[in-house]
């Protein structure tokens, strides 16, 4: 027997129109069908049609995580600070993490993800290699204090997680609780209906050797994506790599210095010059940890701050002020050069490879210097690829053009390796009687953004449109008319029932057959049964949500279609 559902007694509320501060579709329709209700900036209440849906997602979630052998915990989400600043991370989160004091004064975060508390849970659990491997994992509110949250709940300061872990005591069981993860992800979202893609990563703060995202292709998506059309290659656009060109082995030219005046960026140096802007080297001065480091990158190119600072995590990068230069008066503001830098770190993108010539700044103001050439009259102390990528730079597999898309990250998966457990000592007695210390995995879904994806993906221009498997119902009827329709929707809704049917039934009195029509469509339960003109012949109208197929039925023909 499945639930049967009235909408005349169901706490539920549509609107006609967006709400005003709504930009995102998702956004628009969960709160227009009345699945989400705002509580503050970020905060969200899960209404009655919201909270099935959010529950169907978490079902499927926590099935095949089950199906793997991963066993469900549940830890709080009030922690104290010691485990958090041992890994460096009360530090490293910065004003993500809610902070607050307990009556005596100790301090205490809401928990944003959890791998000390897992690494803590499984040194007191486990001591012997026969206790492992074990995978555990939980499904629970997380908080980061975001500082501009929008879009609904797809980025909101609270919000739904399942986060996972797994312990091995070798590389080799590491890797294949990866794949048993990385496998029930793909279940996972297919099962859900969610159009995704899997992309290489970068591990950044979370550390650990290897690292992909599932990202679900949306217009709203705040992450950008690189896909080659030629091959299967995909990419974070903070993990796409490239592959220096040879280098032209002519011999240069000596330096030779320019007079500028009036030309601190590219584009006036350009002009100046009469030279394409790629012919310049540009030289962004950031701060590393306070320290003044330099990046140079061909001048027609934007260097990735978030790259760059995913290449040197856990370090903090930030810009440098006027403050800065006026420390330094070496640093001559738009008009830096690699060449003679002193007591600053200098990295570059590979495209800036030994032997290449560039027209860079002097170190003097109103001076430029010609035939600049890496390896020859500078040397790099790194080279990291944080040029921001762009349309058509070649794909590192098979060298053809890249394109960008953007997508909403549903799920990324860590290596970790020991970084955890060399923070908490996590040791097991191995088979040999010595210690082994442990290896770890960290892996996570966005339950609640997995919500706000699939409405992106699947929704038109009526409304939300649910798969069966994260529908509210299975079925949607409408009493279109009055006491004889309503009967006839009641009666086929308590058979469909019993049938093992979930249905919801709009029995609602003084409601027009034109909004219980926008509403079904509004709601986007995948199918839509409506008793109206021919309710007194027993005949009922069944309409397919997603493709508006319609025909007629009788009770018993809809309860079978349906029920089978």
């Amino acid at each position: 027997m499945a639930q049967v559902q009235r909408m005349s007694r169901l706490m539920v509320k549509t609107l006609r129109d967006d709400p005003a501060d709504a930009e995102t579709l998702s956004h628009k329709l969960l709160v227009r069908a009345g699945y989400v209700r705002r509580n503050a900036a970020g905060i969200w209440t899960w209404l009655p049609l919201g909270k099935k849906v959010l529950d169907n997602v978490s079902r499927v979630v926590r099935e095949e995580m089950d199906g793997i052998g991963a066993q469900e915990v549940l830890l709080p989400a009030l922690l104290p600070k010691e485990p958090y600043e041992a890994s460096g991370r009360w530090e490293e989160y910065g004003d993500l993490l809610f902070r607050l004091k307990d009556r005596k004064g100790a301090d205490y975060l809401l928990g944003p993800t959890h791998e000390e508390i897992f690494t803590q849970t499984v040194k007191d659990q486990c001591t012997s290699y026969k206790d492992l491997p074990v995978m555990l994992y939980q499904i629970q509110t997380k908080y980061r204090d975001e500082a501009r949250p929008r879009s609904g709940v797809l980025r909101g300061r609270e919000f739904q997680m399942k986060d996972s872990y797994s312990f091995d005591t070798t590389d080799e069981g590491l890797a294949e609780s990866y794949r048993l993860h990385r496998e029930a992800y793909i279940r996972i979202f297919e099962r859900l209906g969610l159009d995704h893609r899997i992309v290489s990563a970068v591990s950044g703060a979370m550390g650990g050797s290897a690292s992909e995202e599932f990202l679900a292709p949306a217009a709203a998506g705040e992450d950008t994506f690189v896909d080659c059309p030629q091959c299967d290659y995909a990419a974070n656009t903070e993990a796409v790599t490239f592959t220096a060109p040879a280098v032209d082995t002519a011999e240069h030219g000596a330096v030779e210095e320019l007079d500028t005046p009036d030309t601190p960026t590219i584009e006036t140096l350009a002009a100046h010059l009469g030279v394409p802007a790629s012919a310049t080297l540009k030289n962004l001065l950031v701060k590393v940890d306070g320290e003044i480091v330099a990046v140079g990158v061909p001048g027609h190119r934007e260097v990735d701050l978030g790259k760059l600072g995913e290449h040197l995590a856990p370090a903090v990068v930030e810009l440098v002020t006027a403050e800065d230069f006026e420390d330094r008066p070496d640093l001559v503001r738009g008009y830096v050069g690699p060449q003679g830098l002193e007591k600053v770190r200098f990295i570059a993108d590979p495209r800036i490879a030994a032997g290449t010539a560039w027209i860079t700044g002097a170190n003097k103001p109103g001076k430029h210097a010609r035939n600049v050439v890496a390896g020859r009259d500078f040397e790099v102390d790194d080279y990291l690829d944080v040029v921001v990528v762009e349309p058509g730079d070649p794909c590192p597999s098979c060298g053809a053009g890249l394109k960008l898309d953007r997508a909403i990250e549903i799920g990324h998966i860590f290596q970790l390796g020991r970084k955890y457990a060399d923070t908490f000592q996590l040791d097991v007695l191995g088979q040999q009687g010595k210690p082994v210390r442990v290896t770890m995995g960290s892996y996570g879904i966005g339950v609640s953004r997995a919500v706000a994806a699939l409405a992106e993906q699947s929704a038109d221009d009526k409304g939300l449109c649910w798969s069966k498997e994260v529908a509210p119902a299975d079925v949607h009827v409408v009493a279109a008319g009055k006491s004889l329709q309503t009967e006839l929707a009641l009666d086929v809704a308590e058979k469909l029932g019993a049938a093992g049917v979930r249905v919801l039934v709009d029995d609602r009195a003084g409601v027009s057959p034109g909004v219980k029509f926008t509403d079904s469509e509004l709601i986007g339960v995948p199918q839509i049964l409506v008793a109206g003109r021919r309710a007194a012949d027993g005949v009922l109208e069944l309409k397919d949500r997603r493709t508006g197929e319609r025909e007629e039925l009788t009770v018993a023909e809809a309860i079978e279609r349906l029920a089978g």
